[in-house]
Protein backbone atom coordinates (compact mmCIF):
# COMPACT_ATOMS: atom_id res chain seq x y z
CA UNK A 1 0.00 0.00 0.00
CA UNK A 2 1.19 3.42 -1.21
CA UNK A 3 1.71 6.40 0.98
CA UNK A 4 -0.54 8.32 -0.55
CA UNK A 5 -3.51 5.38 -0.78
CA UNK A 6 -2.83 5.88 3.06
CA UNK A 7 -3.29 9.33 3.13
CA UNK A 8 -6.00 9.54 1.25
CA UNK A 9 -8.09 7.05 3.37
CA UNK A 10 -7.48 9.17 6.53
CA UNK A 11 -8.64 12.24 4.73
CA UNK A 12 -11.96 10.41 3.86
CA UNK A 13 -11.87 9.01 7.21
CA UNK A 14 -11.76 12.32 8.95
CA UNK A 15 -14.43 13.54 6.36
CA UNK A 16 -16.90 10.74 7.31
CA UNK A 17 -15.81 11.79 11.04
CA UNK A 18 -14.43 7.91 12.03
CA UNK A 19 -11.44 10.10 14.12
CA UNK A 20 -9.82 6.96 15.55
CA UNK A 21 -9.79 5.98 11.99
CA UNK A 22 -8.65 8.87 10.54
CA UNK A 23 -6.04 9.50 13.48
CA UNK A 24 -4.58 6.06 13.10
CA UNK A 25 -4.40 6.28 9.15
CA UNK A 26 -2.20 9.55 8.74
CA UNK A 27 -0.24 8.69 11.35
CA UNK A 28 0.73 5.57 9.26
CA UNK A 29 1.10 8.30 6.36
CA UNK A 30 3.59 10.34 8.40
CA UNK A 31 5.64 7.66 8.99
CA UNK A 32 6.14 7.23 5.36
CA UNK A 33 6.23 11.07 4.39
CA UNK A 34 6.07 13.85 6.68
CA UNK A 35 2.30 15.49 6.62
CA UNK A 36 1.63 18.72 5.23
CA UNK A 37 0.10 21.74 7.11
CA UNK A 38 -3.86 20.44 6.51
CA UNK A 39 -2.98 17.13 7.42
CA UNK A 40 -1.16 17.76 10.32
CA UNK A 41 -4.20 19.93 11.41
CA UNK A 42 -6.88 16.53 10.70
CA UNK A 43 -4.63 14.13 12.68
CA UNK A 44 -4.37 16.75 15.72
CA UNK A 45 -8.07 17.69 16.11
CA UNK A 46 -8.84 13.81 15.27
CA UNK A 47 -6.30 12.96 18.12
CA UNK A 48 -8.17 15.44 20.69
CA UNK A 49 -11.55 14.06 19.63
CA UNK A 50 -10.43 10.24 20.69
CA UNK A 51 -9.16 11.52 24.21
CA UNK A 52 -5.32 11.28 22.86
CA UNK A 53 -4.35 15.39 24.19
CA UNK A 54 -0.58 14.96 24.12
CA UNK A 55 -0.30 13.94 20.71
CA UNK A 56 -3.14 16.84 19.42
CA UNK A 57 -0.97 18.98 20.97
CA UNK A 58 2.08 17.94 19.19
CA UNK A 59 0.54 17.92 15.99
CA UNK A 60 -0.92 20.94 16.24
CA UNK A 61 2.70 22.55 17.03
CA UNK A 62 3.92 21.11 14.18
CA UNK A 63 1.12 22.79 12.09
CA UNK A 64 1.94 25.66 13.42
CA UNK A 65 5.30 25.72 12.10
CA UNK A 66 4.68 24.27 8.93
CA UNK A 67 2.62 27.20 8.55
CA UNK A 68 5.13 29.32 9.41
CA UNK A 69 7.51 27.64 7.16
CA UNK A 70 5.28 28.29 4.17
CA UNK A 71 5.04 31.71 4.70
CA UNK A 72 0.88 31.61 6.37
CA UNK A 73 1.36 33.96 9.43
CA UNK A 74 -2.73 34.10 9.50
CA UNK A 75 -2.83 30.02 9.45
CA UNK A 76 0.09 29.51 11.70
CA UNK A 77 -2.11 31.90 14.27
CA UNK A 78 -4.97 29.83 13.83
CA UNK A 79 -2.72 26.62 14.75
CA UNK A 80 -1.55 28.26 17.60
CA UNK A 81 -5.02 29.05 18.54
CA UNK A 82 -6.20 25.39 19.03
CA UNK A 83 -2.82 24.94 21.12
CA UNK A 84 -4.26 27.04 23.24
CA UNK A 85 -7.65 25.78 22.97
CA UNK A 86 -6.29 22.43 24.30
CA UNK A 87 -4.65 23.71 26.88
CA UNK A 88 -7.03 25.32 28.11
CA UNK A 89 -9.46 22.73 28.00
CA UNK A 90 -6.92 20.55 30.36
CA UNK A 91 -6.14 23.87 32.61
CA UNK A 92 -2.87 24.22 31.33
CA UNK A 93 -3.70 28.61 31.76
CA UNK A 94 0.64 29.05 31.90
CA UNK A 95 1.39 27.29 28.67
CA UNK A 96 -1.70 28.69 27.25
CA UNK A 97 -0.81 32.15 27.54
CA UNK A 98 2.93 31.54 26.62
CA UNK A 99 1.01 29.89 22.65
CA UNK A 100 -1.67 33.46 23.03
CA UNK A 101 1.44 35.33 22.63
CA UNK A 102 3.40 33.30 20.18
CA UNK A 103 0.09 33.25 17.66
CA UNK A 104 -0.47 37.20 18.22
CA UNK A 105 3.24 37.70 17.45
CA UNK A 106 3.16 36.23 13.71
CA UNK A 107 0.03 38.54 12.90
CA UNK A 108 1.99 41.84 13.59
CA UNK A 109 1.04 41.47 17.62
CA UNK A 110 -2.97 40.57 17.11
CA UNK A 111 -3.34 44.10 14.51
CA UNK A 112 -3.74 41.96 11.41
CA UNK A 113 -7.25 42.20 10.15
CA UNK A 114 -8.06 38.73 9.96
CA UNK A 115 -10.28 35.32 11.50
CA UNK A 116 -7.12 34.55 13.86
CA UNK A 117 -7.22 37.92 15.22
CA UNK A 118 -10.59 37.15 16.45
CA UNK A 119 -10.23 33.61 17.48
CA UNK A 120 -7.26 35.16 19.65
CA UNK A 121 -9.36 37.72 21.27
CA UNK A 122 -10.94 34.43 22.70
CA UNK A 123 -8.51 33.59 25.55
CA UNK A 124 -8.87 37.23 27.01
CA UNK A 125 -12.38 37.41 27.73
CA UNK A 126 -12.78 34.13 29.10
CA UNK A 127 -10.46 34.92 31.54
CA UNK A 128 -12.31 38.15 32.28
CA UNK A 129 -15.09 35.83 32.39
CA UNK A 130 -13.68 33.68 35.13
CA UNK A 131 -11.81 36.42 36.78
CA UNK A 132 -15.41 38.16 37.94
CA UNK A 133 -16.04 41.11 35.22
CA UNK A 134 -18.47 39.50 32.57
CA UNK A 135 -18.95 43.52 31.34
CA UNK A 136 -15.27 43.19 30.27
CA UNK A 137 -15.90 40.22 28.98
CA UNK A 138 -18.47 40.70 27.14
CA UNK A 139 -16.81 43.66 24.90
CA UNK A 140 -14.54 40.90 23.90
CA UNK A 141 -17.03 38.18 23.10
CA UNK A 142 -18.67 41.53 21.06
CA UNK A 143 -15.50 42.40 19.41
CA UNK A 144 -14.54 38.47 18.40
CA UNK A 145 -17.99 38.21 17.39
CA UNK A 146 -17.82 40.88 14.83
CA UNK A 147 -14.81 39.56 13.14
CA UNK A 148 -17.05 36.03 13.15
CA UNK A 149 -19.14 38.32 10.80
CA UNK A 150 -16.82 40.34 8.54
CA UNK A 151 -15.20 36.81 7.85
CA UNK A 152 -18.41 34.64 7.70
CA UNK A 153 -16.30 32.17 9.93
CA UNK A 154 -19.03 30.10 11.48
CA UNK A 155 -16.85 28.61 14.04
CA UNK A 156 -15.91 31.83 15.54
CA UNK A 157 -19.06 32.95 15.14
CA UNK A 158 -20.29 30.18 17.90
CA UNK A 159 -17.63 30.79 20.19
CA UNK A 160 -18.19 34.43 19.95
CA UNK A 161 -21.67 33.93 20.80
CA UNK A 162 -21.14 31.57 23.36
CA UNK A 163 -19.55 33.87 25.44
CA UNK A 164 -21.45 36.39 25.02
CA UNK A 165 -24.46 34.45 26.36
CA UNK A 166 -22.10 33.48 28.93
CA UNK A 167 -21.60 37.01 30.28
CA UNK A 168 -25.06 38.11 29.85
CA UNK A 169 -26.03 35.71 32.44
CA UNK A 170 -22.82 36.82 34.58
CA UNK A 171 -24.17 40.37 34.18
CA UNK A 172 -27.81 38.96 35.30
CA UNK A 173 -29.34 39.73 32.09
CA UNK A 174 -30.48 35.98 32.06
CA UNK A 175 -33.25 35.97 29.54
CA UNK A 176 -30.67 37.58 26.83
CA UNK A 177 -28.03 35.58 27.75
CA UNK A 178 -30.29 32.23 27.12
CA UNK A 179 -31.79 34.23 24.41
CA UNK A 180 -27.84 34.52 22.23
CA UNK A 181 -27.45 30.62 23.62
CA UNK A 182 -30.61 29.33 21.97
CA UNK A 183 -29.49 31.21 18.80
CA UNK A 184 -26.01 29.88 18.44
CA UNK A 185 -27.19 26.08 19.22
CA UNK A 186 -29.35 26.52 15.73
CA UNK A 187 -26.45 26.86 13.77
CA UNK A 188 -24.05 23.91 16.33
CA UNK A 189 -27.38 21.86 15.33
CA UNK A 190 -26.98 22.64 11.94
CA UNK A 191 -23.89 21.28 11.41
CA UNK A 192 -22.41 24.54 11.00
CA UNK A 193 -19.55 24.15 13.06
CA UNK A 194 -16.63 21.90 13.29
CA UNK A 195 -17.04 18.95 15.73
CA UNK A 196 -14.62 20.50 18.02
CA UNK A 197 -16.65 23.82 18.36
CA UNK A 198 -19.73 22.03 18.74
CA UNK A 199 -18.93 19.39 21.58
CA UNK A 200 -17.92 22.57 23.38
CA UNK A 201 -21.10 24.61 22.97
CA UNK A 202 -22.99 21.78 23.54
CA UNK A 203 -21.53 20.89 26.86
CA UNK A 204 -21.52 24.63 27.69
CA UNK A 205 -25.03 25.49 26.87
CA UNK A 206 -26.22 22.72 29.20
CA UNK A 207 -24.22 23.61 31.85
CA UNK A 208 -25.85 27.19 31.64
CA UNK A 209 -29.17 26.21 31.90
CA UNK A 210 -28.69 23.94 34.59
CA UNK A 211 -26.75 26.85 36.56
CA UNK A 212 -29.90 28.99 35.01
CA UNK A 213 -32.09 26.65 36.72
CA UNK A 214 -33.95 25.60 33.33
CA UNK A 215 -33.96 21.82 34.07
CA UNK A 216 -36.38 21.16 30.92
CA UNK A 217 -34.25 23.14 28.49
CA UNK A 218 -31.05 21.28 29.96
CA UNK A 219 -32.67 17.99 29.24
CA UNK A 220 -33.72 18.50 25.72
CA UNK A 221 -30.08 19.64 25.09
CA UNK A 222 -28.37 16.83 26.94
CA UNK A 223 -30.87 14.55 24.40
CA UNK A 224 -29.56 16.24 21.56
CA UNK A 225 -25.87 16.15 23.01
CA UNK A 226 -26.08 12.66 23.66
CA UNK A 227 -27.52 11.84 19.74
CA UNK A 228 -24.98 13.85 18.38
CA UNK A 229 -21.61 11.72 20.54
CA UNK A 230 -23.81 8.19 19.36
CA UNK A 231 -23.31 9.28 15.53
CA UNK A 232 -19.60 9.42 16.33
CA UNK A 233 -18.45 6.42 18.43
CA UNK A 234 -15.06 7.08 18.08
CA UNK A 235 -15.22 10.04 20.08
CA UNK A 236 -13.59 10.87 23.92
CA UNK A 237 -14.11 14.39 24.33
CA UNK A 238 -17.15 15.70 25.65
CA UNK A 239 -18.85 12.37 26.45
CA UNK A 240 -17.39 12.86 30.31
CA UNK A 241 -19.34 15.92 30.16
CA UNK A 242 -22.36 14.44 28.40
CA UNK A 243 -22.19 11.98 31.16
CA UNK A 244 -22.39 14.15 34.25
CA UNK A 245 -25.28 16.31 32.62
CA UNK A 246 -27.51 13.30 31.93
CA UNK A 247 -26.81 12.46 35.41
CA UNK A 248 -27.72 15.74 36.82
CA UNK A 249 -31.01 15.24 35.08
CA UNK A 250 -31.50 11.53 36.12
CA UNK A 251 -31.01 13.16 39.60
CA UNK A 252 -33.68 15.54 39.90
CA UNK A 253 -35.83 12.90 37.99
CA UNK A 254 -35.37 10.32 41.00
CA UNK A 255 -33.35 7.68 38.96
CA UNK A 256 -30.32 7.76 41.53
CA UNK A 257 -28.47 4.71 40.90
CA UNK A 258 -28.41 5.16 37.55
CA UNK A 259 -27.23 8.64 37.91
CA UNK A 260 -24.01 7.33 40.20
CA UNK A 261 -23.26 4.98 37.60
CA UNK A 262 -22.88 7.88 34.96
CA UNK A 263 -21.28 10.36 37.68
CA UNK A 264 -18.52 7.41 38.78
CA UNK A 265 -17.40 6.78 35.15
CA UNK A 266 -17.41 10.52 34.53
CA UNK A 267 -14.94 11.23 37.43
CA UNK A 268 -12.87 8.52 36.24
CA UNK A 269 -12.43 9.79 33.02
CA UNK A 270 -11.90 13.32 34.26
CA UNK A 271 -9.68 12.68 37.38
CA UNK A 272 -7.38 10.14 35.12
CA UNK A 273 -7.13 13.38 32.86
CA UNK A 274 -6.69 15.57 35.49
CA UNK A 275 -9.32 17.61 33.91
CA UNK A 276 -11.07 20.35 35.87
CA UNK A 277 -14.25 19.09 35.25
CA UNK A 278 -13.57 16.11 37.50
CA UNK A 279 -14.83 18.76 40.16
CA UNK A 280 -18.17 18.88 38.64
CA UNK A 281 -18.66 15.24 38.28
CA UNK A 282 -17.07 14.82 42.14
CA UNK A 283 -19.43 17.40 43.56
CA UNK A 284 -22.50 15.62 41.63
CA UNK A 285 -21.63 11.99 43.42
CA UNK A 286 -21.24 13.98 47.13
CA UNK A 287 -24.76 15.30 46.38
CA UNK A 288 -26.22 11.92 45.62
CA UNK A 289 -24.10 10.33 48.79
CA UNK A 290 -25.66 13.10 51.07
CA UNK A 291 -28.96 12.75 49.64
CA UNK A 292 -28.76 8.80 50.21
CA UNK A 293 -27.39 9.41 53.73
CA UNK A 294 -24.07 7.65 53.04
CA UNK A 295 -22.36 10.52 54.58
CA UNK A 296 -18.47 9.03 54.18
CA UNK A 297 -19.09 8.83 51.27
CA UNK A 298 -20.13 12.23 50.24
CA UNK A 299 -17.62 13.15 52.56
CA UNK A 300 -15.43 11.86 50.87
CA UNK A 301 -16.39 13.04 47.04
CA UNK A 302 -16.67 16.44 48.47
CA UNK A 303 -12.93 16.73 49.92
CA UNK A 304 -12.02 15.20 46.07
CA UNK A 305 -14.31 18.08 44.23
CA UNK A 306 -12.17 20.74 46.45
CA UNK A 307 -8.78 19.44 45.08
CA UNK A 308 -10.37 19.62 41.63
CA UNK A 309 -11.31 23.41 42.05
CA UNK A 310 -15.02 23.02 42.60
CA UNK A 311 -16.25 24.81 45.85
CA UNK A 312 -18.08 21.91 47.86
CA UNK A 313 -21.05 24.41 49.29
CA UNK A 314 -23.65 24.31 50.17
CA UNK A 315 -23.68 20.76 49.80
CA UNK A 316 -20.69 20.20 52.58
CA UNK A 317 -22.75 22.46 54.80
CA UNK A 318 -25.58 20.61 54.25
CA UNK A 319 -23.82 17.42 55.24
CA UNK A 320 -22.32 19.23 58.07
CA UNK A 321 -26.03 20.17 59.33
CA UNK A 322 -26.74 16.21 58.96
CA UNK A 323 -23.88 15.16 61.18
CA UNK A 324 -25.29 17.79 63.83
CA UNK A 325 -22.12 20.17 63.00
CA UNK A 326 -24.55 23.13 62.95
CA UNK A 327 -21.34 25.65 64.00
CA UNK A 328 -19.15 24.44 60.85
CA UNK A 329 -22.58 24.38 58.61
CA UNK A 330 -23.47 27.61 59.19
CA UNK A 331 -19.83 29.08 58.45
CA UNK A 332 -19.34 27.04 55.41
CA UNK A 333 -22.92 28.08 54.18
CA UNK A 334 -22.22 32.02 55.35
CA UNK A 335 -18.06 31.74 53.50
CA UNK A 336 -19.77 30.82 50.40
CA UNK A 337 -22.30 33.75 50.03
CA UNK A 338 -19.97 36.59 51.26
CA UNK A 339 -17.74 35.28 48.43
CA UNK A 340 -20.33 34.67 46.08
CA UNK A 341 -21.64 38.04 44.14
CA UNK A 342 -22.83 36.41 40.59
CA UNK A 343 -26.66 36.52 41.31
CA UNK A 344 -27.10 33.33 39.47
CA UNK A 345 -25.25 31.56 42.25
CA UNK A 346 -26.51 32.34 44.81
CA UNK A 347 -30.17 30.73 45.00
CA UNK A 348 -28.95 27.50 46.16
CA UNK A 349 -26.54 28.73 48.70
CA UNK A 350 -29.74 31.23 49.62
CA UNK A 351 -31.97 28.00 50.06
CA UNK A 352 -29.39 25.98 51.88
CA UNK A 353 -28.61 29.06 54.37
CA UNK A 354 -32.57 28.89 54.80
CA UNK A 355 -32.58 25.41 56.20
CA UNK A 356 -29.06 25.83 58.43
CA UNK A 357 -30.57 29.05 60.03
CA UNK A 358 -33.41 27.64 61.01
CA UNK A 359 -31.45 24.48 62.86
CA UNK A 360 -30.00 27.06 64.86
CA UNK A 361 -33.17 28.79 65.79
CA UNK A 362 -31.46 32.15 63.82
CA UNK A 363 -35.09 33.31 62.66
CA UNK A 364 -33.81 36.36 61.48
CA UNK A 365 -31.26 35.17 59.35
CA UNK A 366 -33.23 32.30 57.64
CA UNK A 367 -35.81 35.72 57.06
CA UNK A 368 -32.91 37.29 55.22
CA UNK A 369 -32.01 34.62 53.42
CA UNK A 370 -35.29 33.28 52.23
CA UNK A 371 -36.49 37.28 51.46
CA UNK A 372 -33.16 37.54 49.19
CA UNK A 373 -34.11 34.48 47.35
CA UNK A 374 -37.74 35.24 46.77
CA UNK A 375 -36.78 38.86 45.04
CA UNK A 376 -34.02 36.54 43.06
CA UNK A 377 -37.25 34.29 42.20
CA UNK A 378 -39.37 37.20 41.66
CA UNK A 379 -36.59 38.21 38.54
CA UNK A 380 -37.28 35.73 36.59
CA UNK A 381 -40.20 33.12 35.70
CA UNK A 382 -38.24 29.99 35.84
CA UNK A 383 -40.43 27.15 37.94
CA UNK A 384 -37.51 25.78 39.66
CA UNK A 385 -36.27 28.92 41.37
CA UNK A 386 -40.15 29.59 42.32
CA UNK A 387 -40.21 26.31 43.48
CA UNK A 388 -37.20 26.89 45.71
CA UNK A 389 -38.23 30.64 46.88
CA UNK A 390 -42.04 28.84 47.84
CA UNK A 391 -40.26 25.77 50.04
CA UNK A 392 -38.00 28.51 52.25
CA UNK A 393 -41.54 30.82 52.80
CA UNK A 394 -43.09 27.97 53.97
CA UNK A 395 -40.40 26.62 56.34
CA UNK A 396 -39.45 30.13 57.60
CA UNK A 397 -43.48 30.31 58.16
CA UNK A 398 -43.56 27.20 59.88
CA UNK A 399 -40.55 28.59 62.57
CA UNK A 400 -42.77 31.94 62.88
CA UNK A 401 -45.76 30.08 63.90
CA UNK A 402 -47.77 31.04 60.59
CA UNK A 403 -48.88 27.51 59.32
CA UNK A 404 -51.51 29.41 57.04
CA UNK A 405 -48.62 31.01 55.45
CA UNK A 406 -46.45 28.31 55.92
CA UNK A 407 -48.64 25.84 54.15
CA UNK A 408 -49.53 28.18 51.00
CA UNK A 409 -45.75 28.19 50.58
CA UNK A 410 -45.03 24.36 50.61
CA UNK A 411 -48.21 23.41 49.15
CA UNK A 412 -47.04 25.88 45.69
CA UNK A 413 -43.63 24.61 45.79
CA UNK A 414 -44.81 21.13 45.98
CA UNK A 415 -47.27 21.48 42.54
CA UNK A 416 -43.91 23.37 40.96
CA UNK A 417 -41.70 20.33 42.00
CA UNK A 418 -43.89 17.67 40.63
CA UNK A 419 -44.42 19.64 37.50
CA UNK A 420 -40.93 19.53 37.20
CA UNK A 421 -40.72 15.59 38.06
CA UNK A 422 -38.78 16.49 41.11
CA UNK A 423 -39.73 13.53 43.61
CA UNK A 424 -37.40 14.19 45.79
CA UNK A 425 -37.66 17.76 46.22
CA UNK A 426 -41.90 17.24 45.79
CA UNK A 427 -41.54 14.84 49.15
CA UNK A 428 -39.50 17.39 50.90
CA UNK A 429 -42.35 20.01 50.27
CA UNK A 430 -45.19 17.58 50.88
CA UNK A 431 -43.18 17.25 54.62
CA UNK A 432 -43.35 21.16 54.98
CA UNK A 433 -47.48 20.83 54.09
CA UNK A 434 -47.92 17.69 56.50
CA UNK A 435 -46.34 19.79 59.09
CA UNK A 436 -48.60 23.14 58.51
CA UNK A 437 -52.12 21.45 58.07
CA UNK A 438 -51.31 19.29 61.20
CA UNK A 439 -50.25 22.84 63.45
CA UNK A 440 -53.68 24.21 61.68
CA UNK A 441 -55.27 21.33 63.41
CA UNK A 442 -56.53 19.58 60.19
CA UNK A 443 -55.41 16.16 60.20
CA UNK A 444 -57.88 15.18 57.00
CA UNK A 445 -55.70 18.13 55.03
CA UNK A 446 -52.69 16.00 54.48
CA UNK A 447 -54.67 13.22 52.66
CA UNK A 448 -55.55 15.43 49.82
CA UNK A 449 -52.58 17.22 49.18
CA UNK A 450 -51.77 14.47 46.44
CA UNK A 451 -54.49 16.21 44.49
CA UNK A 452 -53.63 18.74 41.86
CA UNK A 453 -55.37 21.96 41.48
CA UNK A 454 -58.55 20.47 39.50
CA UNK A 455 -58.96 17.64 42.08
CA UNK A 456 -57.37 14.75 39.97
CA UNK A 457 -54.76 12.79 42.04
CA UNK A 458 -50.71 13.46 40.82
CA UNK A 459 -49.56 10.19 39.10
CA UNK A 460 -47.94 7.79 41.37
CA UNK A 461 -44.57 5.37 40.95
CA UNK A 462 -44.61 2.43 40.37
CA UNK A 463 -45.46 0.06 43.43
CA UNK A 464 -42.88 -2.41 43.86
CA UNK A 465 -43.51 -3.11 47.93
CA UNK A 466 -41.34 -0.96 50.50
CA UNK A 467 -40.81 -1.16 54.08
CA UNK A 468 -43.83 -2.39 56.11
CA UNK A 469 -45.22 -3.94 52.52
CA UNK A 470 -43.48 -6.94 52.29
CA UNK A 471 -44.11 -10.09 54.31
CA UNK A 472 -40.35 -9.50 55.45
CA UNK A 473 -40.48 -6.01 55.73
CA UNK A 474 -41.69 -4.05 59.21
CA UNK A 475 -42.18 -0.77 59.44
CA UNK A 476 -41.27 1.77 61.59
CA UNK A 477 -41.37 1.89 65.28
CA UNK A 478 -41.87 5.76 65.83
CA UNK A 479 -41.03 4.66 69.58
CA UNK A 480 -37.84 4.29 68.92
CA UNK A 481 -36.40 7.48 67.09
CA UNK A 482 -34.13 8.91 69.06
CA UNK A 483 -34.67 12.51 69.36
CA UNK A 484 -31.43 13.59 68.87
CA UNK A 485 -31.46 12.49 65.19
CA UNK A 486 -28.07 10.51 65.93
CA UNK A 487 -27.03 8.26 62.95
CA UNK A 488 -29.68 10.51 61.09
CA UNK A 489 -32.68 12.28 61.47
CA UNK A 490 -35.34 9.57 61.25
CA UNK A 491 -32.77 6.93 62.53
CA UNK A 492 -34.08 4.12 65.47
CA UNK A 493 -31.81 3.39 68.21
CA UNK A 494 -29.93 0.57 68.40
CA UNK A 495 -28.08 0.78 64.97
CA UNK A 496 -29.31 0.85 60.99
CA UNK A 497 -32.97 -0.41 60.36
CA UNK A 498 -35.03 -0.59 57.16
CA UNK A 499 -36.11 3.11 57.47
CA UNK A 500 -32.63 4.45 57.90
CA UNK A 501 -31.38 5.71 54.38
CA UNK A 502 -28.00 4.57 55.45
CA UNK A 503 -28.67 1.02 55.46
CA UNK A 504 -31.21 1.75 52.18
CA UNK A 505 -29.55 -0.67 50.02
CA UNK A 506 -29.80 -3.22 52.44
CA UNK A 507 -32.83 -3.12 53.62
CA UNK A 508 -35.33 -1.29 50.54
CA UNK A 509 -35.54 -2.82 47.13
CA UNK A 510 -34.66 -0.71 44.64
CA UNK A 511 -36.99 0.83 41.63
CA UNK A 512 -36.24 -0.49 38.49
CA UNK A 513 -35.09 2.56 36.76
CA UNK A 514 -32.71 3.07 39.89
CA UNK A 515 -34.57 5.15 41.69
CA UNK A 516 -35.68 5.42 45.32
CA UNK A 517 -38.11 2.46 46.62
CA UNK A 518 -41.57 2.92 47.03
CA UNK A 519 -42.79 4.25 50.44
CA UNK A 520 -39.57 4.74 51.47
CA UNK A 521 -39.96 8.72 51.87
CA UNK A 522 -43.09 8.10 54.25
CA UNK A 523 -41.18 6.14 56.90
CA UNK A 524 -38.77 9.35 56.93
CA UNK A 525 -41.79 11.37 57.16
CA UNK A 526 -42.70 9.79 60.50
CA UNK A 527 -39.38 9.55 61.91
CA UNK A 528 -39.66 13.32 61.22
CA UNK A 529 -42.95 13.74 62.43
CA UNK A 530 -42.43 11.22 65.65
CA UNK A 531 -39.72 13.77 66.49
CA UNK A 532 -41.14 16.49 66.74
CA UNK A 533 -44.73 15.64 67.00
CA UNK A 534 -44.46 17.24 70.77
CA UNK A 535 -44.48 20.47 69.24
CA UNK A 536 -47.51 20.46 66.88
CA UNK A 537 -49.58 18.82 69.91
CA UNK A 538 -50.00 15.34 68.31
CA UNK A 539 -52.05 13.71 70.58
CA UNK A 540 -50.33 10.38 70.44
CA UNK A 541 -47.97 8.20 68.57
CA UNK A 542 -50.38 5.98 66.82
CA UNK A 543 -52.23 8.85 65.67
CA UNK A 544 -49.14 10.41 64.30
CA UNK A 545 -48.23 7.20 62.23
CA UNK A 546 -51.61 6.61 60.44
CA UNK A 547 -51.92 10.58 60.06
CA UNK A 548 -48.29 10.49 58.30
CA UNK A 549 -49.49 7.69 56.03
CA UNK A 550 -49.85 9.76 53.12
CA UNK A 551 -50.09 8.90 49.48
CA UNK A 552 -46.95 10.75 48.76
CA UNK A 553 -44.87 10.19 45.39
CA UNK A 554 -42.09 7.20 45.94
CA UNK A 555 -38.96 8.67 46.78
CA UNK A 556 -36.73 8.34 49.41
CA UNK A 557 -33.09 9.49 51.08
CA UNK A 558 -35.33 12.18 53.43
CA UNK A 559 -32.59 12.17 55.87
CA UNK A 560 -31.48 15.66 54.51
CA UNK A 561 -35.43 16.98 55.82
CA UNK A 562 -35.13 20.50 57.04
CA UNK A 563 -35.42 20.47 61.06
CA UNK A 564 -38.51 22.50 60.83
CA UNK A 565 -40.66 23.83 63.94
CA UNK A 566 -43.77 25.07 64.13
CA UNK A 567 -43.17 28.63 66.50
CA UNK A 568 -39.36 27.74 66.41
CA UNK A 569 -39.08 31.83 66.69
CA UNK A 570 -40.03 31.51 70.09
Amino acid sequence: MTGGSTLERGRQAFERQAWRAAYELLCAADEQAPLGAEDLERAGRAAYLIGRDDDSLSLCERAFRERLRQGDPEGAALDGFWLVFGLITRGDWARAGGWIGRARAVIDDGRRDCAARGYLLGPDAVQALLGGDPQRAYAGFSEQREIGRRFADHDLLALAGFGQGQALIAMGRIPEGIAVLDEVMVGVTAGETSPMVAGLVYCGVIAACMETFDPRRAKEWTVALKHWCDAQPDLVQFRGQCMVHRAQIMQIEGAWLDALEELRQASERFTGAGHPAAGDALYEQAELHRWRGDTDDAEQAYRRAATFGRDPQPGLALLRLAQGQLEAASAGVRRALEETTERVRRPRLLSAAVEIALEGKDVHAARAAADELARLAAERDVPVLQAMAAHAGGLLGLAEGDAARALAGARRAWSMWQQLDAPYEAARARVVVALACRALGDEDGPHGAGRGPAGVRAPLGRTRPGPGRGPDRRGPDPGRVRADGAGGRGAPAGGDGPDQPGDRRRAVPQREDGGPAPQQHLHQARGVLAVRGHRLGVPSRPRLSSWADLPMRPVGGMRALPDVRAGAAA
